[in-house]
């Protein structure tokens, strides 16, 4: 029983520190998301649902749709290009991970706005890309690569591509090499190997890497305001927007609840798949 206490003990920061940081300010957000904002910017401690009907409207509802378009594409982008990275430095020799997970790391050094304006240099009318395009006679005029869609999933994918490797190391370095060697050894193709054998292994490091790379990217908005301008907007800075600029706390917090809502119906997808998919393979 002592034990018990003892390890019950341990838990009482990591309480006090969820409820402090996190409990406390989501249970506030949803509080002042029901009042409402006054004509100076305060806020009125009258309760309504106004926040959450306006939100109804079909302006709000395509900017949702279009940020969960657009985190779609992004995980889909990093998973194609994630996944033969993460087999090959799973399959590297063990002297050679380290340096290449470093390698993947690196980017974690450098403050993510400057990897942001260094992307807002490559792509900007005269950037790099542009100018170098322009002087090998490919094209006459400079293309528009900034401040659109395009640019926007290019930052989202740059700065997400990490999160999505990672967790498909983590199931790559795991899978037995005597299992691919004996569905060779029974005939089957490469492919089949690949099918049969190495996806369904990795697929909880894929599925982990789905929602790493998802979810956060809902929540970014200093993407869209560096390389999307006043053009693209997403949920994430209409959020900011609504706290920093236009000072609707009320409406703010309704959206900034809705896409709490949203990520936790994704999260619970993910937890229910990734169990059912755990069930078949125990049984």
């Amino acid at each position: 029983m002592k034990k018990k206490k003892r390890s019950h003990r341990l838990l009482y920061p990591v309480v006090i520190w969820m409820t402090c940081f996190f409990l406390v300010p989501v249970m506030l957000m949803v509080l002042v998301s029901f009042f409402t904002r006054g004509e100076f910017g305060e806020v009125i401690y009258s309760f309504n649902l106004e926040s959450y009907i306006r939100f109804m409207d079909p302006l709000y509802l395509n900017i949702l749709l279009k940020s969960l378009i657009i985190a779609f594409f992004t995980t889909v982008i990093c998973l194609v290009f994630a996944y033969p990275f993460a087999f090959f430095i799973g399959r590297a020799p063990k002297k050679f991970r380290g340096p290449l997970i470093m390698l993947v790391m690196l980017p974690f050094w450098t403050n993510s706005l400057i990897r942001t304006y260094a992307w807002i240099i490559l792509l900007r009318t005269e950037g790099i890309i542009n100018s170098y395009l322009i002087k090998l006679n490919f094209i006459s005029e400079p293309l528009k690569l900034l401040y659109t869609n395009t640019s926007v999933l290019i930052g989202m994918v740059y700065m997400m591509f990490p999160f999505m490797v990672l967790p498909i190391y983590s199931s790559v370095e795991k899978i037995d090499k005597s299992l691919i060697e004996a569905a060779s050894d029974l005939g089957a193709n490469p492919f089949k190997n690949f099918a049969r054998i190495i996806w369904p292994l990795t697929m909880p490091g894929v599925m982990a890497g789905a929602l790493l790379v998802f979810v956060p990217t809902l929540g970014y908005f200093f993407i869209p305001d560096l390389m999307g301008g006043s053009k693209v907007i997403l949920i994430s800075n209409l959020i900011k927007n609504q706290y920093l600029m236009a000072r609707d706390w009320p409406f703010g917090s309704a959206i900034s609840v809705i896409l709490i809502v949203v990520m936790l119906i994704i999260i619970g997808g993910y937890f229910k798949i990734t169990k059912s998919k755990y069930k078949d393979k125990v049984m």
